[in-house]
C-alpha cells in the first residue's frame, strides 16, 4: 500500500487540503483510494509514535492501525494529512531550525508502516510570513520565546528538508511553495490522490473562490465554460490573469508587525528564501510542484 502523508507545514492550507480530498473521497474509494477523516488517525498515530519511544513495537501494530483507520478493504493508496504531525505550532522554531524532530517522527512512521511505501508531501513558506503566521497560532506567546534562541535570517527549510533525506534516504519528498498554492491547487490535489493531469475533482478552485471577488469568481468560471479544454499550465496562466484583476487585497496581503522587523530585513529574509527553494530543488528524491 502507498502511504501519502501531508505534513503541513503550518499556516500553509489550515485543513483546506483534507476537507477537498473528503470532497472526493466517494469518487476516490472506486479507485482504490481512502481518505479517512482526520478523526481516525491523528490521535491515533500520534499516541503510537509516542508510545514507540517507551516499548517495542507489537509485530501486529500496523495491521491493528490500519483497522481503526480504514472501513472495508484495504485500498491501495492511503491519504493522510495532519499539520501538526512534525509538532504543534509553538514548537515550529527552536534550536536554531525548523521543526527539530520532525526526521526521527518520520522514521518511527515508516518503522510502524515498514510493509508500505511512504511518501511525504509538504508545503513550504516564506519565512517572513511564516514566522508571524504560526507565532499567531500560538497565543500570549512573546516573539523571542518563540524563536528560541534561533535567527530568523538563518533558518533555512532546505536544512529540514536534508535532515528528512539523511535519515531517510529512500522516502519521496514532493514540495510546493504557499506562495504558489492558489496557481496549483488542482495540480495539488490530484498529485496527492494519484490523479492524471486533467482528470475532474471536487473542490479544484475552493482556495480561489477564498481569494477573489465574487465577481472575479463568477468571471472566472463563465471564462471555463467558455474554454472546457485547457492544460494545467493554461489554466495556471488564467488564473493569475484573474487574480491580478479581481484578487481581494485582504485576503492577498498579510500585515507584518514584529518587533524590528522592517520593510528591509522582511526583503532579506524574503531574497534568502528565494535562493533557499534553489537548493531544495537540487536535493536528491525531491519533487518540486511549481506554478
Amino acid at each position: 500500500m502507498k502511504i501519502i502523508l501531508h505534513a503541513g507545514v503550518h499556516a500553509t492550507d489550515e485543513d483546506r487540503l483534507v476537507k477537498c480530498l473528503l470532497k472526493n473521497a466517494g469518487m476516490l474509494a472506486p479507485l482504490g483510494v481512502a481518505v479517512p477523516g482526520p478523526s481516525r488517525y491523528r490521535v491515533l498515530i500520534r499516541e503510537t509514535l509516542g508510545a514507540m519511544d517507551q516499548a517495542t513495537l507489537s509485530p501486529n501494530a500496523r495491521d491493528v492501525i490500519l483497522d481503526d483507520i480504514i472501513e472495508g478493504d484495504q485500498p491501495e493508496r492511503l491519504l493522510l494529512s495532519n499539520d501538526n504531525f512534525f509538532g504543534v505550532p509553538k514548537g515550529a522554531v527552536s534550536k536554531g531550525v525548523f521543526y527539530p524532530g520532525a526526521e526521527v517522527k518520520l522514521q518511527k512512521l515508516c518503522q510502524l508502516f515498514d510493509v508500505d511505501d511512504v511518501e511525504l508531501f509538504l508545503s513550504l513558506r516564506n519565512p517572513a510570513t511564516f514566522l508571524p503566521a504560526v507565532l499567531a497560532l500560538s497565543p500570549d506567546m512573546p516573539f523571542e520565546t518563540f524563536l528560541a534562541g534561533s535567527d530568523p535570517a538563518r533558518l533555512r527549510w532546505s536544512a529540514l528538508i536534508e535532515r528528512i533525506r539523511t535519515a531517510l534516504p529512500d522516502l519521496p519528498i514532493t514540495i510546493w511553495c504557499n506562495e504558489d498554492t492558489a496557481l496549483i491547487w488542482p495540480e495539488i490535489l490530484r498529485e496527492l490522490m494519484g490523479l492524471p493531469e486533467g482528470e475532474k475533482i471536487n473542490g479544484g478552485f475552493d482556495l480561489l473562490g477564498e481569494l477573489m471577488s465574487t465577481e472575479g469568481m463568477q468571471r472566472f468560471r463563465a471564462y471555463l465554460k467558455q474554454h472546457p479544454i485547457m492544460t494545467d499550465d493554461q489554466k495556471r496562466r488564467v488564473i493569475s490573469a484573474f487574480l491580478d484583476k479581481f484578487a481581494r487585497p485582504e485576503a492577498m496581503e498579510m500585515e507584518i508587525d514584529l518587533p524590528g522587523w522592517t520593510e528591509q530585513v522582511v526583503n532579506h529574509i524574503t531574497a534568502l528564501y528565494e535562493q533557499d527553494l534553489k537548493r531544495i530543488a537540487a536535493i536528491p528524491g525531491v519533487r518540486m510542484l511549481q506554478a
